[in-house]
């Protein structure tokens, strides 16, 4: 813990330069949520631009977000790769790389030319921008923990990581606004025939413009001090994480179970399943998810800061119980209690705060030799496994009860409970 906490903090010097670290952190991670949110949102459009108008509906959009999930399978040999360099070659070549890896791809999906131009080879060359974005995503989320916590002074680390995550659900927040400005100003035909490139353009563009500033950021402390004394091993970094690490590894991919659950369940899938279970109409359910957006995003910054004084296992029992609360409440009494959805959703979103505690606990469980690969191999793999299975399994439960949802997210609070609880703390 003391690597942590002591060892982990930046030279002295102006609040300034510690809040620009912050934010120039904090812009790739956002663009992961970003692109995350558009590409769901515009899922039936892109189908009909890179598949043949000759197939059904659903199999086109059935394609397409195949397309998107071959991105998540490419984030844990992406994230391992990235993490690996990180933790051997410095923190700051492999943050800016990664960000410029996902920008480009999201630029080029603006202008890439459809089914009737390019034929086979549009969704060929799709699936490739995708996986090429998966890869560098999973180098992104854990790089900027590690990156931010390692800069962050003496006893603020934890409100270093808030700030850090709170710029990545407002990724979500970003993505959503700008499909509604982009519903404001164009009719649904100039959207289909081209204003649906928009969206990618300018997340293309907002990454490269963060790849620059990126280049301002200073090594870490940590990293530097590793190197001054030679501390780097020639070992592989996974190796020492699997032979010395297990424990470790297996909270922290439990805990990243309870981080997908929350984001997945309470925010990205709310709109579909109120839609599909209550009736709601699309345009309550997107103000309630902005809603549940912006409350998650100060619940995390409040979270993480409050690690910094108060022992994180008592957090843990507190805040695993009141997403359990949250999830209840948001499935359980939204649906009574028609035109409060917006409400409950907000609640919803204050209470996962256990979001932020994920990221924590995780950087307190490796040292700094293998902190990245660590973080990296645990979130990654998890977020894989449970972030694609999530919705799955939630369509197969919602038949049996419509408080599936909550009853899911309840679950993995209690398995992030556990994992937090048992997690070492070096």
């Amino acid at each position: 813990m003391s690597s942590f906490r002591n060892a982990s903090f930046s030279p002295a010097g102006s609040a300034f330069l510690q809040m620009r670290t912050f934010a120039l952190a904090s812009l790739g991670g956002a663009l992961e949520f970003y692109d995350f949110v558009i590409f769901a949102f515009l899922t039936k459009i892109i189908a009909a631009h890179f598949f043949p108008l000759t197939q059904a509906d659903w199999l086109r959009q059935t394609e397409t977000f195949g397309l998107f999930g071959a991105g998540y399978l490419a984030r844990p040999l992406g994230g391992l790769v990235m993490a690996h360099f990180g933790d051997v070659s410095g923190r700051k070549k492999v943050f800016t790389f990664s960000v410029l890896l996902m920008a480009v791809p999201t630029l080029m999906m603006g202008l890439l030319p459809g089914y009737d131009v390019l034929g086979a080879g549009a969704p060929l060359i799709l699936l490739i921008l995708r996986v090429m974005q998966g890869a560098a995503i999973g180098g992104e989320a854990p790089g900027g923990w590690v990156f931010v916590s390692e800069h962050a002074p003496p006893g603020r680390a934890g409100l270093a990581v808030g700030l850090l995550t709170g710029g990545l659900t407002g990724g979500i927040l970003l993505g959503s606004t700008v499909i509604l400005a982009m519903h404001g100003f164009m009719t649904a035909d100039e959207i289909a025939d081209h204003g649906w490139r928009i969206p990618f353009l300018l997340g293309g563009i907002f990454g490269l413009g963060a790849m620059v500033l990126r280049r301002w950021l200073d090594e870490t402390p940590v990293f530097r001090e590793m190197h001054a004394r030679a501390e780097i091993s020639d070992t592989l970094p996974v190796w020492i994480l699997l032979k010395r690490h297990r424990r470790a590894v297996l909270c922290s991919m439990a805990t990243t179970w309870t981080l997908t659950a929350a984001i997945v369940v309470l925010v990205l899938m709310m709109p579909p399943l109120m839609q599909t279970l209550h009736h709601i109409s699309p345009e309550e359910t997107m103000r309630a998810s902005l809603a549940s957006t912006l409350c998650l995003t100060f619940s995390v910054i409040i979270s993480g800061a409050l690690t910094d004084f108060l022992p994180l296992r008592r957090l843990a029992l507190l805040y695993a119980g009141i997403l359990a609360l949250g999830a209840s409440a948001l499935y359980g009494l939204a649906p009574r209690w028609p035109g409060t959805l917006v409400e409950w959703a907000a609640v919803s979103g204050l209470c996962c705060g256990f979001v932020a505690l994920v990221p924590v606990g995780m950087l307190r469980a490796f040292p700094p030799a293998v902190r990245f690969s660590g973080v990296s191999l645990s979130y990654n793999i998890s977020y894989a496994v449970f972030g694609g299975l999530t919705p799955a399994m939630i369509s197969s439960l919602v038949p049996q009860t419509p408080l599936a949802p909550a009853l899911y997210v309840s679950g993995t609070a209690l398995v992030g409970l556990i994992g937090l609880w048992f997690s070492p703390e070096e």
